[in-house]
């Protein structure tokens, strides 16, 4: 077995010491705002499996740092809006990290939900049905 220096666990716990968390009762405040783009990261499946918070807009998680970056031959033109760009995975791991890896790139107006999609769907908020 390898010796690992962190685990995933304080990977995610560091990550949130430095980004803006959003409970998930903040984040439905805040979903009716055009200037706010929530991002779900979960993977094709995951979305197919449970659906997606009304409107959001899907980044593969393993994409994400390739769409940011204005130089990479995959960027996405919609991370050059002036957005707040909110980002969720399932439980707040993913998103963590990823709005972490953002924020280093120099996206400074993101965040994400603490929680994530479970914990959005336990407080009724609105989304799109599954496919």
């Amino acid at each position: 077995m390898i010796q690992i220096k962190k685990s995933v666990l304080e990977l995610v716990e560091n990550a949130k010491s430095k980004i803006n968390n959003l409970s998930v009762e903040n984040a439905i405040q805040m979903h009716s705002d055009k200037n706010n783009l929530f991002i779900d990261l979960r993977d094709i499946r995951e979305i197919s499996n449970s659906g997606r918070i009304l409107n959001a807009k899907h980044v593969p998680r393993g994409m994400l740092e390739f769409w940011i970056d204005p130089n990479s031959p995959y960027h996405k033109k919609i991370f050059n809006e002036n957005y707040h760009f909110i980002f969720y995975c399932a439980s707040g791991w993913r998103s963590a990290l990823a709005t972490e890896t953002a924020n280093d790139m120099g996206l400074l107006n993101a965040s994400h939900i603490l929680g994530g999609f479970s914990r959005w769907l336990e407080l009724n908020g609105p989304i799109e049905p599954k496919k």
